[in-house]
This record gives C-alpha cells, structure tokens and sequence, in this order.
C-alpha cells in the first residue's frame, strides 16, 4: 500500500512524497547520539513515486521532515494499513529530523496533478487531499473572474549555471555545491519583477479561504529543508494562514494562465514600456519582465490600490431593495415603483445593516467599535460599488445619499445584475425574500405516458429499457398554478418584467415566456433515456424553463417519484434462495429487480449491517440461466467473504474466482465465465485484465465497496466503467464521501450519462453546493439522483424493527490519588516544555501530553511501564472490574476496546486472572489466521465472555453480535471510528440491545475533550481524520486550562 502525502513548499510549489507499507516499519538502530536527520525507513522512492503519479512528470527533490516518532522510528500516518503487523512499539512520542525522497511540480504542473489526482492504486493522505481542495477553490476563483493582476516582489536573475540549491522553512537559500546566495538586483536602470494573478477574497469566498487554512493538516508544515534542482523565489511561510494563502495565490495564478487561449498582445510582437511587458508576462508562459525602478513603482501602485478598492474593508456598503406598495387584493399588478436603499454593514455581523438615512442623522451607534467615520465610509463605499454597477451614478450626485428610486426594469435589472455583481464583490445585498423562491418564476412540467404500460412489475420484467419510446407533453406553471396559453399570450403582452399575480412577485421573462409558449405546443414521444435527462437534469439553455416536476404512468412513474421502494410490492425470495429476508430487504430487492426491468442501473447504500450482501445475492438467484453471468468486482479483503455468503445462501450459483497468478486467460477465461453464474475478482485485477473482462458479454456488473471507484481518474475506475452490461449496481455504506465528484464517478459506472460530463457537473453542481452552499442546486441534484439511491439507516425503527436499540452512555470515573499526582507531574513538566518552544516542536509536546494523560487516566502502571501490581490503583479499572462482574452474572459478553496495545495486554492479564475465565485480545500483531479463530469462538454459545480489542485492529471487518456491550476504555476522540468500532456489536444478527459506555476521567482532559466533541458532534462526523490533532493549534492559556485537573477529580 502507498499512501502520498503533499506539501508546498515555498519559493517551489508542490513537493509529494510517500510512505510504503511493505517497507520496515523501524528504522535501523545507530550507537551513540541521534544524528539530525536520518532516511525515513518506508518512505517510497523517486522511481516508484514516478510510476505511482505517471502525468506530469516532477522533478527529484529531497525535503526534510519533522514526523512524531516512536522508539527512534517514525509513526505511521493515519492513512497508512499495514498487512502484516509487528510487536507493539513502546515509549513516548517525540519529533525528529527524517529526510524523504520526493517529486517537486512548479504551480502549473501542480495545479493539473492536483485536480486530476490520477494516482491510481495510491491512498492520498489528508495533506495533499487538502492540497486539492486549494486547486479546486482556486480554479472556481478564475472560473467566475473572482481574481486581479498584480506585481510580485521584485526578482532576481539566477545565475545561468545554477547548480542544486538547499531551502529551509523560513525561506533562506544556499546553494549546495558552492556555497552562495542569489545575486541581488542592483541595476539603476532597470528592475526585473514577476506579473501575477491573485485570488480576489470577499465575502464567502474569503470565509472559505479561512476555513480552509482553519483545516491545514499539521503534517502540512512539517517540512524543515528541502533540496531541488530548480532555483526559485526565495520566500517562506510560516503559519497555516501564511502557508495557505501563497499555495492559493500561485494555483490561481497558474489556473488564471492555463485558462487564457490567447495572449492579449499578438506574437511575434515585442512589447515596448512597463505595461504592454507587463501585460504580455500576464499572459505568456513567462511570468518575468523588465521596467525601470519608477514605472515599476507607480504600476504597483495603481495595481495595489485597484486592490484595496476591490477587496473594501470591515465595514462595506449593504442595499436593500424594497417592493413598492400594492392592493393586497387586486389580480394584477403591473411595475410599480421600487426602491433601492443604501446603509452599511460589518462583514463580521452581514445580518447587521444601518440605514444611510441613520447614519446621515449621526446617529450609528452600532459602528462605533469599528472606528470608522461612518458618513465617510458609506460615501466612500458606495463610489467603489458605482465602479462595478454604474446605475448608482445618479444617485451619488446628492450630498447624503439614502437611497434612489427605480421603475420595474430598474429594480430587474437590479435584480439581475446588479445584485449578483455587488454580493459577489463583498457588498452586502438584501433582496425579497420571493426572488430566489422557484414560485416566483415560470416552470415547466413533463407528463409522460408509456405507450403499453404493463399492469404489474412483473410484466414489466420484458424490459422498458432507455431506449424504448413514450409519449410526452409539457405544461407550463407559476410554482403550484398551472397557466394556460391563452393566460400566457396574456403576460407576454405586458411591458414590464416584474408583475404581481395572483397575491405573489413574478418575473417575466419574454424569452421564458415563448419558450412556455413553444413547450405548450409541443407533445409527441421520445425515449425513456431522453426523458430522465430532460426531466431530472433540467434543461441546459439559459432562455429555458426549469423543470418543476416530472410525472408518468407506470413503473417509471415510480422511480420518477423516488417512491418505488416504498411503493413496490416486497418481493419474495427466489426459490434459489436459502435464506430469508427481512421485510426491508425484500423492498430492496423488488427496487433492484424493478431498476433491472428498466434497464437502468442503481445505488444500494444501505447503512452498514443491514445485509447488503443478502440482497444482492437474492437478486442472483432469481436470474434464468439464460440470462448470462454476473461480474463482481469488490477488494481482495472481500473476496473470501462474497465466496462464504454466496455458498450458504445460495448453493446451487455457480462461483467462479479470478484472481491470482494462476487464473485463467484468453479462450480458458472466456470458458470458465460462461460456466458460471457469478464470477468474482479484485478491483486491482480488473484494471489489469480489463481486455479479457470488456471481452464478456455480462448480464450484471456489481461493484462493491464502491468508493474504490469515486476518483474517477484511477485506472480501476476507468476500467469497471468500461465493462459492457445490460444492469449495474453500486453498493456502498454512501455514496459521497469527500466530495460531490465522488458522487458523479459512481453515478456514472451505475447510469453512464445520467449526470452529464464530470466538467458540467462540476460547474452545475459540485461547485455551487460545495463553495456556496446553493440550496436549490442541492436539491436539483436531490431529485436527479434520488430515484437511483437506496439508503436505509438501521437506527430507523420502521426500517428495521428487530434490530434492537443501541443506549449509549458515559461513564465518569475518578481518578485516585497516585493518578492525580501523576497527573499533575505530567501537567508541570509538560506545560514548562510547551512554554518554551513552538513550531512542530510545539505540536509535537502537545501530543505528547495528550497521550500521556490519557495513559495515567487509563493507569499509573501504564505510564510508568515498571510492571508493577494492578489492582487498586486506577479509577477506570475499578469501574471495569464491577461491569465485567454484571456481565458475567447476566451470562452475556462485552467488548473491551482501547487504543494502547500495551494496556490491552495489561487488561487482558489483568481481568483473566480476576475473573477465572479466558479473556481474548485482539491487537495489530495477531496473523489473520488467529484472528479469525478469535471471532469464530467468541461468536459461539459457549465461547470466551471478554475481548479486548486494540482499536485499530478491530475497529472495522469483524462481527460480532455475541456481545451485547461494548466498553470504550479509553477514547479516539473520533466519532466515526468510535463508531465503526461499536458497530462490530450493533449490527445484523443482534438481537439483544447493545449498550455501549465510554469512559471519562472527571475533571481531567478526557472530560473537557469529550465536552467539546459533544457540543460539535454533528460537525465532527463529516470531517476526516478528526482525532486530537486540533488541540495542537490552541493557546498556552487554553492548554493549560484543558490540561488542568479540577477540583473533584480524585477518590480517596
């Protein structure tokens, strides 16, 4: 497994690098002192990143790292799964000097690695995942002209024989050959500066840009040094602000250029003066160019003052428009006079607006704590809004502008244009609340009709298909009201483009209008393919009528509602089938049978538990021979799995595995496919034996754990798309789980199409719901996607009501006293260190007293690693000790989990030897074979009662419902594997409810932390890779608040 991580580096661009997970986890012990920096013993070469990133090439480079480390090697990276596991490694987490190869990019070859990430089998780590965020945001900037010119610091000219430089952190260069700097400018006559692209940050944008450096992964500022064999701009950032902002400024420079098609200057012309040279390295592939020192100055002047006005300041202009007075009664009313009034908000508090006539009173006691002359400032403002949106001219010629008046085309084009340019600018904009409401706009409906419309499912069985024909006609409707087209004959002949009709604001647009004219008078037929993407995609055409609803007869009626599942009959398990369902997965299986008879693929993304497997398995069963083989593809992990579950629900499929170095090719692979009824492989063999596989004529092609395919990139992904089958299915525990293009790669295996080209869908939808937060869009892609998605949640009781409920609770311990004074020990030693340093060191420390916190809250043995007595000395384990005592007398099991694998063992020897009963351990060291052996006897009747489980060993993969509680020893402070791990219990076959304790220290951080994660849980499980790595990035006052012990945390 490779996992690559990626970093910006200054004054470079983007450095990747990556870690090896069947290289040694230790790094070869040295006598004496350890040395600075040291190789990083599973950092992946140069070659084998090559191979791994393939397009672009990048350049060799070396960077130092500061990495946690363990025992004199490096900790793995969250990301990073071994295979095989070694002895726990003991000792304190520290950081230290590892030196890795890496590939370094210039910012346009990084920005097309960073938005493509084709990094095939490769696992990207949080660090460059983050990376490609920054590209994505930066190319949406220039996409919406959201960016300036500007002029860099001036530059040197290297020299021409430049030989390998060494970088540090803080910016400084040194050549590594001969040792010497840069040659500095010190011509009189003439300067060399670099033409820029900078994002231009208002508004959400600029919320997003802190969020994003909120969201910098630590690891992400661990580089120290780094070696290259390109010279570049010496200039260092320090913090993630810092850091974040130079990545986005050159990533919008290098999309800003890659988006030009055409130089602003003609070629072969050479450019003559400051600006043409300027404009010409704007747009031409080098950035330099030559001006003397006072053109420089006075064009960096304009420029940073162009800046300024477009950026604004804590306080902007707001407009509000306000409708004109009406008759609450009257039918219809036409035009009307509007009113635009002007006031100031701060962009700290948008909902805050003060009216200009308040502030022209001298009365604005709500800007008093910004500083500002308000009267100076709305003047002042409202000048730099008139430069974007020259309609406001007329109303600044008055001393005290409070407002101007505008006629039905004024307050449209208001509306239309205006609005749109001054929000996205920063101004604050307040519009009627009916003006982003679809009913205040024309709409379109779409009636289909199926031209024999089969009476049941069944019938329907012989396959409607994409391709078969229905009739169809449109009407055209004001949100719930439908016009007809006499009433829009009506409309079109009035003049202005705001009217109230019937109570409610209309916008009336002519060509929306004919365009409802010309739907009213089309009706005829197309196919069912043609419908769903007219229907659920809604028309592309600006001048078109979004469409409000899509209804049909019949089966596709039902899947246009989304409602199928519901509405289906539940099917009945074929006869093939040696199983039985529950009620839920029998309306499972009808949808997928249902989806099949209209040659249409599917997403099944139940909740995790909820048999999955048994569904799909049913579906194969009911298949006629004749019908062909089905093609599943899922990780090696899986394999074994799918080849259990097929033989014990049903027995009479045949099961065919391709995999291995012996399977078949060619003519034996085709012969052994027709001979069965389901073939298995992996989805690394389907990339490389993806000609004998698109050579099959597949009836089904199911791929599970479906997120291996959400880049879209990857060549496994292009492969399983490429499979030729008449039905696809999708299973997954949900379908989006970074980003919305996750969701379109697997939408476009399932219904190739349905969702357009990734480039559209990512303009009509990824962006304006991810960036902006677009409602509508949402739930656009809601009903697009809906009728393709089935996904039951196992906490739903009408879902599955024999599941029993799971009753989470926390369990406060105390400490006792030896606890306490070691963990005031902890606190004053490791708040002196966190004092006196910063940097990674300081981030480092913090873990570290994190860690050892935890392991006194745990025990005082497991700190001090002495071996010594356990019983007595810890409040958890006294609180242990008496619900392993109520769980052997109720003749149940328990679940033990910790995140330590040395405290496990001390548990497991611990508990054994109090109780009398055999008491099983699960650690990162136990062979797959021994494993499994675990689980099978504790899921036996008469197995051991207590397993304890290192966290990240069985956390995921394992069921087992034989217990019915499950204890969290200590805390990932992860909601998400906290869960996953609990899940190993509350999940299908369960039929006791599961109760699940977490334990807490009283007064100590584990009570503080957990607070805190309660407070924001919702948030904490959309983020990946949360854990304690926030606690890093508080003040030393805030640490030393978190970290001190509070009164009442001790028992006596």
């Amino acid at each position: 497994m490779l996992v690559i991580h990626g970093l910006w580096l200054s004054g470079v661009g983007l450095a990747v690098w990556g870690e090896d997970s069947t290289r040694p986890a230790r790094a070869p012990r040295r006598p004496g002192r350890a040395p600075r920096e040291r190789p990083h013993p599973f950092a992946v070469d140069h070659a084998t990143l090559a191979a791994a990133l393939s397009d672009p090439p990048g350049e060799p480079a070396s960077v130092l790292l500061t990495l946690p480390t363990r025992a004199g090697s490096p900790m793995d990276s969250p990301e990073l799964v071994r295979t095989t596991a070694g002895e726990p490694v003991r000792g304190p987490v520290t950081l230290a000097g590892w030196r890795v190869p890496a590939l370094a990019y210039a910012p346009d070859a990084a920005l097309a690695l960073l938005r493509a990430l084709e990094v095939g089998d490769v696992v990207p780590g949080a660090t460059l995942r983050h990376l490609a965020e920054l590209a994505d945001f930066a190319a949406d900037l220039v996409s919406r002209g959201r960016l300036l010119p500007g002029v860099a610091d001036v530059v040197a000219v290297p020299p021409a024989d430049s030989a390998t430089r060494t970088r540090t952190g803080r910016g400084a260069v040194e050549d590594a050959r001969p040792r010497r700097h840069l040659r500095p400018v010190d011509h009189s006559d003439v300067v060399t500066a670099r033409a820029v692209w900078r994002p231009l940050l208002t508004g959400t944008d600029a919320a997003w840009a802190r969020s994003l450096a909120l969201a910098l992964p630590p690891a992400a500022r661990a580089a120290v040094e780094w070696e290259y064999t390109r010279p570049g701009a010496a200039a260092g950032a320090v913090g993630p602000g810092e850091l974040v902002a130079e990545a986005l400024d050159a990533l919008t420079d290098a999309a800003a250029r890659a988006a030009l098609t055409d130089t602003l200057l003609h070629r072969g012309m050479r450019p003559v003066g400051p600006v043409p040279r300027w404009l010409a390295a704007l747009t031409g592939p080098e950035r330099a160019f030559h001006a003397e020192p006072a053109a420089l100055d006075t064009l960096r002047t304009e420029l940073d003052a162009w800046q300024r006005d477009a950026a604004g300041g804590r306080v902007r202009a707001a407009f509000r428009l306000v409708e004109p007075p009406v008759d609450p009664v009257a039918e219809l009313v036409e035009g009307g006079s509007w009113r635009l009034e002007f006031g100031l908000h701060p962009t700290d508090e948008p909902g805050l607006v003060v009216d200009a006539a308040q502030i022209w009173r001298g009365s604005a006691p709500a800007l008093v704590d910004h500083r500002i002359e308000p009267q100076e400032t709305l003047l002042a403002e409202l000048g730099r809004a008139s430069r974007l949106w020259p309609d406001l001219d007329d109303a600044l010629r008055t001393a005290a502008p409070e407002g101007m008046e505008l006629d039905a085309d004024g307050a449209h084009r208001f509306l239309r244009e205006g609005a749109p340019v001054l929000h996205a600018a920063g101004f604050g904009v307040l519009l009627p609340s009916w003006w982003r409401r679809p009913s205040s706009r024309l709409g379109a409906r779409l009636r289909a009709r199926s031209r024999s419309a089969p009476a049941t499912v069944a019938a329907a069985a012989a396959g409607l298909g994409l391709d078969a024909l229905v009739d169809y006609r449109w009407e055209v409707a004001l949100g719930d009201q439908p016009l007809t087209a006499e009433e829009l004959a009506a409309l079109a002949e009035l003049k202005s483009p705001l009217v109230r009709l019937r109570g409610r604001w209309v916008e009336l647009d002519p060509d929306r209008l004919a365009a409802g004219l010309r739907l009213l008078r089309s009706a005829g037929e197309l196919t069912v393919a043609d419908l769903l993407r007219m229907g659920l995609a809604g028309a592309d055409r600006p001048d078109a009528l979004p469409v409000l609803e899509v209804t049909a007869d019949g089966p596709l009626g039902e899947l246009l509602a989304g409602e199928a599942e519901r509405r289906l009959t539940p099917a009945d398990p074929p006869p093939g089938f040696a199983g039985t369902l529950r009620p839920y997965q029998r309306r499972g299986l009808a949808w997928l049978a249902f989806l099949q008879s209209l040659g249409l693929g599917g997403i099944l993304a139940d909740d995790m538990g909820l048999g999955k497997t048994v569904q799909l398995l049913a579906l194969l069963a009911g298949d006629p021979p004749e019908v062909g083989p089905t093609l599943l593809v899922c990780p090696m992990s899986l394999v074994g799995n799918w080849q259990r579950e097929a033989a014990r629900f049903t027995p009479g499929l045949r099961v065919h595995v391709h995999h291995g170095a012996e399977r078949a090719r060619g003519e034996a692979f085709a012969a052994a496919v027709h001979a069965a009824d389901l073939v298995l492989t992996t989805y690394s063999v389907a990339a490389r034996d993806a000609y004998d596989l698109a050579g099959i004529d597949w009836h089904r092609v199911v791929v599970d754990e479906a997120q291996a395919i959400k880049n879209a990139a990857t060549r496994q992904a292009e492969a399983v798309r490429s499979l030729p089958a008449r039905h696809r299915v999708a299973v997954t525990g949900t379908p989006v789980e970074n980003r919305l293009a996750d969701l379109w790669s697997i939408m476009q295996f399932a219904n190739p199409g349905l969702l357009g080209p990734a480039a559209t869908f990512r303009k009509k939808f990824a962006e304006p719901i991810e960036r902006h937060g677009d409602a509508e869009v949402a739930g656009r892609l809601r009903r697009i996607t809906g009728p393709f998605v089935l996904r039951r949640l196992k906490t739903d009781a009408s879902i599955i009501s024999d599941l029993p409920e799971k009753l989470e609770m926390e369990v406060l311990c105390n400490l006792t006293a030896e606890q306490a004074a070691l963990y005031r020990a902890v606190v004053d030693d490791m708040m002196a260190k966190i004092e006196s340093s910063d940097g990674m060191e300081r981030r480092g420390l913090v873990l570290a007293t994190m860690t050892r916190l935890k392991q006194v809250c745990n025990h005082p043995a497991q700190l001090l690693h002495d071996g010594s007595a356990l019983p007595g000395r810890s409040g958890k384990l006294e609180r242990l000790e008496e619900i392993v005592d109520e769980v052997l007398a109720a003749g149940e099991k328990a679940l033990l989990f910790t995140q330590y694998a040395e405290f496990g063992g001390m548990l497991r020897g611990h508990l054994s030897a109090r109780t009398g009963r055999e008491v099983l351990y699960l650690h990162g060291g136990v062979g797959k074979a021994e494993r499994d052996g675990m689980v099978t006897r504790f899921q036996s009747s008469d197995g051991p009662p207590l397993f304890v489980l290192s966290l990240k060993a069985g956390g995921t993969g394992l069921t087992l419902t034989a217990a019915n509680h499950v204890v969290h020893v200590d805390r990932w402070w992860n909601p998400a594997v906290e869960d996953q791990a609990t899940d190993r219990a509350f999940r299908i076959g369960q039929r006791r409810r599961v109760q699940v304790r977490k334990f807490v220290c009283a007064g100590t951080v584990e009570e503080k932390v957990a607070a805190m994660i309660a407070d924001k849980r919702s948030l904490a499980q959309r983020v990946v890779g949360s854990g304690e790595q926030w606690v890093t990035e508080l003040s030393t006052d805030t640490l030393r608040e978190l970290f001190a012990l509070d009164a009442g945390a001790v028992v006596e």
